[in-house]
């Protein structure tokens, strides 16, 4: 068995938790596990691979809208429907691009984004080319995923560096 970053999970397991410090564990991101922690097992590949293929979803994507306007010239829907379709798919991409890539610094709250599913799923050229320009920078999601981590490690060193030991076995003086 293997973990989400491809190596052994008991090499894995072990270097969690001597990353750790029996700590909190890192959270792991879709395509990448937890190797953006160390950018270990594969990071620049891995992002080369997540960038290359999201501008690949997205230059497909385009050409099945190209596909789709091309139908619409074919069916003589009109000037006005053809312009309201391209101008709904250009929105739409811009919203989902801005949505997507402000998703990648803060997380977004469920109800806004359970309303904005359909707006997004029309819109799914701007969040591929969001994810394509995401990887150019970092992994997408790593900062957002860094900082919580960063954040909990903290609170774990505090926590755990005002106490030594069970106070239950110390010595009482009488």
């Amino acid at each position: 068995m293997s973990d989400e970053t491809g190596t052994p999970e008991d090499q894995a397991g072990s270097a969690r938790s001597e990353a750790t410090g029996g700590g909190p564990r890192p959270e792991p991101l879709r395509f990448f596990g937890t190797s953006w922690v160390d950018h270990d097992h594969g990071y620049a590949a891995r992002r080369a691979g997540v960038a290359a293929g999201s501008l690949a979803a997205a230059v497909v994507s385009c050409l099945v809208l190209r596909f789709a306007y091309d139908g619409l010239r074919i069916a003589g829907t009109g000037a006005f429907v053809t312009v309201l379709i391209t101008a709904m798919f250009a929105i739409c991409s811009a919203l989902a691009f801005r949505n997507t890539w402000e998703g990648f610094g803060k997380r977004h709250d469920a109800q806004r984004q359970a309303s904005l599913r359909g707006l997004l799923a029309i819109g799914f050229v701007g969040s591929l080319l969001a994810h394509f320009f995401r990887a150019l920078i970092e992994a997408p999601g790593e900062r957002l995923h860094r900082e919580e981590y960063d954040k909990a490690r903290e609170e774990y060193e505090r926590r755990s560096s005002r106490r030594t030991g069970n106070p239950s076995k110390r010595k009482h003086r009488r």
